[in-house]
């Protein structure tokens, strides 16, 4: 990064959180997901249900649970939430062909959800909300072990690392050699989002700030919040980067790999311009290689926090050109990065800043900025920041009241 005054760094870092404000979805669409997914985890759980002795809960995991959803780059597509459905306990001879069933069936003995009802996935049902909001769920039917409701609503002390790893539930993969003949949830595929989700916001954690993630039960409704920690807004704006770069592209890098890499590397800095450039830095780092028998060489590795035996890179061995997306995008973003910070002027920054992250958010940003500093103007506390011409809270000469520079940005 080219060499930033305090000053520089609190002005950059201001407007990359408003960049990540633009890319937030709005209140009102979050709260209508949490309507939608609660309505259907209603339905799976209501007595007539041949799932009700089993007390389906249908939460939410990935980004939507960790705050770093992005709005798609074309509004007109559908944002992807990702959804578990916990069951407690299964009939004795269900396999995870049954449980896939049993959920799939009970959606569609409702005829609304029939209808929104997509081509059954590799794990998931996938209901398409795209005809009244702009929004599809994908349902992870699982079973959750023993114990973990007990584990599940306890609040956890911020070094309990065992009870994470407790939160792991067992999934349906119809790729799984079991899928078919396996009735022992033991033996299928093991996820645990939960547990990943606390791993993170141990990660983004700062210093000075008590970690709520900690201090709510495993399951909870997220909260819409203005709001974020670092690490959230450069996940986001990381995430931004990709989507404007590969434009749709199956083989862009996945968000659980950027999400993973990106909390490993962070630092706790809360400037967020130090934080980005640094994480950029050193994501690759992160990334290691094990010898594959099977394959006879070696392989690169995205370890899974919370299941070492599971590497979110395993794709990259069928298709090589993700892991070179990957490296490409991540040798952009550090260029894009290095090319921003060495502009001067808001003007010239914005600019730089439209060609990565795209031109309607970084605008919006700008106007949301100008209109702080128009604010911070008017109030007689903006200051002209020292060696840059941009203006902010900090520096050394007040500004007079007059033509406020930046509001019209």
């Amino acid at each position: 990064m080219n060499t930033l005054s305090t000053e520089q760094k609190e002005e950059f870092s201001g407007l990359l959180e408003e960049v990540g404000k633009s890319l937030d979805i709005s209140k009102t669409q979050h709260d209508a997901v949490v309507k939608s997914y609660e309505a259907v985890g209603d339905w799976l759980s209501r007595p007539e249900s041949e799932l009700s002795p089993y007390q389906p809960v249908i939460s939410p995991q990935g980004s939507f649970r960790l705050g770093t959803m992005v709005k798609c780059v074309n509004e007109n597509d559908d944002l992807d939430i990702d959804l578990v459905c916990e069951l407690h306990g299964k009939k004795a001879s269900w396999t995870q062909k049954d449980v896939k069933k049993a959920v799939g069936d009970r959606l569609k003995a409702n005829e609304t959800y029939k209808s929104m009802l997509d081509e059954e996935g590799r794990r998931c049902w996938t209901l398409v909300y795209s005809d009244t909001a702009n929004y599809h769920m994908d349902v992870l039917p699982s079973i959750v072990s023993i114990g973990y409701t007990a584990l599940a609503e306890r609040r956890f002390a911020e070094n309990e690392q065992e009870g994470i790893q407790k939160l792991a539930l067992s999934i349906t993969d119809k790729r799984h050699p079991l899928y078919f003949t396996e009735a022992d949830p033991a033996k299928w595929l093991i996820s645990n989002p939960f547990g990943y989700s606390q791993w993170f916001f141990r990660q983004a954690q700062l210093s000075s700030i008590r970690l709520f993630a900690f201090n709510e039960s495993v399951n909870p409704v997220p909260k819409y919040t203005e709001q974020k920690l670092p690490l959230q807004r450069i996940v986001q704006i990381m995430k931004r980067h990709r989507d404007i770069m590969f434009n749709g592209s199956p083989d862009k890098p996945i968000s659980v790999i950027i999400t993973t890499l990106a909390a490993r590397a962070y630092k706790k800095q809360a400037n967020i311009i130090d934080a980005l450039v640094d994480v950029a830095n050193e994501m690759h780092s992160y990334l290691e290689e094990e010898y594959d028998f099977r394959l006879q060489k070696r392989v690169k590795w995205v370890r899974n926090p919370v299941n070492n035996a599971e590497n979110f890179a395993d794709r990259w061995i069928e298709f090589p050109q993700r892991q070179k997306n990957f490296e490409k995008w991540l040798d952009q973003l550090k260029l894009d990065l290095a090319e921003a910070t060495g502009r001067r002027g808001l003007q010239n920054i914005s600019e730089s800043l439209s060609k990565a992250f795209g031109k309607n958010i970084t605008q919006a940003a700008v106007r949301n900025y100008g209109d702080k500093l128009l604010a911070q103007r008017t109030s007689g506390t903006m200051k002209m920041a020292a060696l840059t011409g941009t203006l902010g809270n900090t520096g050394r000469a007040t500004v007079p009241q007059h033509n406020p520079y930046g509001a019209n940005e």
